[in-house]
């Protein structure tokens, strides 16, 4: 990877990507399909092996029912001996008080392999919060499995929080949501007010939290919280936010909308490498959410001297 250049998709039309590597030694990638309908998995060897890899449908939407419309950002994680997939889904494409009705869901599969076997649907995450919800992640940090993601609350102005949980089983909640982030900057309410899209990065004795803030359009950004390592996660206390964020729009480059990202590690496995997806140009007709033009982008993330993350800019490799 030249980290001198300009960047270009890793995959195109994929977005909310996730890309992890796995115990197996091999790179696993899904995504929000332009069409919504299902959950793909790609693997490969390698990073760049990802690009030609053929798709594997795991599950598809069904015809009716609480999840059979707009199947958005799913995350592969394997938990507690099994691999699961989290995604969000919606009864139709209607908007109630200006949101979407979208839900958390998990899948399992239990076999060895993810690309066989059976997947099962666990059902509905319950949160306690009977409200639009999405961009689930999970990580496990001192014995505690931990639950992420973004939601509204009705008391809340704006569309969607980000929340946090210890779980019970990987499909299960221990414990009441504990509200991590609410918009509050200019950058994080543009178009919209919305926190989304978090992914959680371990290192130098602290733990990272991205999220994405905005509208999808060129307005969508990437912020950043972070604890110590020792701290108490359900504490909102522990966390800390920055005023300002951490990668945006490069104008200058024509990579916009930078956000929903995920973090994996280099080939040669100490290297942390940024997942995100990003828009080419700005003249979209219509709803911004049904443009299929948001890419998977890929590159190096950067440390500064005192541990923490330098995301640099959406277009270079820097």
């Amino acid at each position: 990877m030249n980290i001198t250049a300009v960047i270009q998709p890793l995959i195109a039309q994929r977005a909310d990507p996730h890309i992890s590597r796995q115990h197996d030694g091999l790179y696993y990638f899904t995504a929000s399909v332009p069409a919504y309908d299902r959950v793909e998995l790609r693997r490969a060897r390698t990073l760049d092996g990802l690009r030609d890899a053929p798709p594997h449908a795991i599950w598809h939407k069904p015809e009716q029912g609480p999840f059979s419309e707009l199947v958005w950002a799913p995350e592969f994680h394997f938990n507690q001996g099994a691999w699961y997939v989290y995604f969000a889904a919606a009864p139709s494409r209607d908007i109630k008080d200006g949101l979407f009705q979208h839900r958390m869901y998990a899948l399992r599969n239990e076999s060895a392999d993810p690309m066989t076997g059976e997947w099962q649907l666990m059902g509905k995450v319950e949160t306690g919060l009977d409200s639009f919800c999405l961009d689930a992640t999970t990580f496990s940090h001192a014995g505690v499995l931990y639950y992420l993601w973004a939601q509204k609350d009705p008391a809340i102005p704006g569309n969607s929080n980000l929340y946090i949980a210890a779980m019970k089983t990987p499909w299960q909640l221990a414990g009441a949501p504990v509200l991590l982030s609410k918009p509050e900057f200019d950058w994080e309410c543009r178009g919209f007010l919305v926190n989304e899209g978090p992914s959680v990065l371990k290192r130098h004795g602290r733990i990272f939290i991205s999220y994405s803030a905005s509208a999808t359009d060129e307005n969508y950004a990437m912020g950043l919280l972070w604890a110590d390592e020792s701290a108490d996660l359900l504490l909102p206390s522990s966390w800390s936010k920055s005023a300002l964020p951490v990668m945006s729009t490069c104008y200058e480059h024509g990579i916009y909308g930078p956000g929903h990202n995920s973090f994996t590690i280099a080939e040669d496995g100490e290297t942390t490498l940024l997942v995100y997806h990003a828009r080419t140009y700005t003249e979209i007709v219509g709803d911004p959410l049904w443009n299929p033009d948001r890419h998977t982008f890929v590159k190096p993330l950067r440390w500064d001297a005192s541990g923490m993350p330098v995301f640099g800019r959406a277009s270079i490799c820097d």
